[in-house]
């Protein structure tokens, strides 16, 4: 007679293609609203970094540097690290470094 094969139907297939669509609809926003915050939280720790070399500056220097440029010249920072991830730049003014 006939013998029974192993596998799957076109139905179960189906079911299994719909399961990971509907997955894959509910990641994909998710990672694009993720996107934003990381690039924010890169941005506060790169800033935090600059901050510290500008103390360290102070440190080892006993003044504060008249610039982010005088940073780089001096190698506490490099010139990629004027620029935060989302592309926003590093400003610096009475001691402290923001994103502008």
């Amino acid at each position: 007679m006939f013998k029974k094969e192993a596998g799957f139907t076109l139905i179960e297939m189906l079911i299994v293609l719909m399961v990971i669509s509907v997955l894959i609809i509910l990641i994909i926003p998710n990672i694009g609203e993720k996107s934003g915050e990381v690039h924010s939280k890169g941005c506060e720790a790169l800033i935090s970094v600059v901050q510290a070399q500008v103390d360290t500056f102070l440190l080892e220097t006993g003044q504060h540097p008249n610039s982010l440029d005088e940073l780089v010249e001096n190698d506490f920072i490099t010139e990629d690290q004027l620029t935060c991830p989302n592309n926003n730049s590093l400003t610096y003014s009475n001691g402290k470094v923001n994103a502008s």
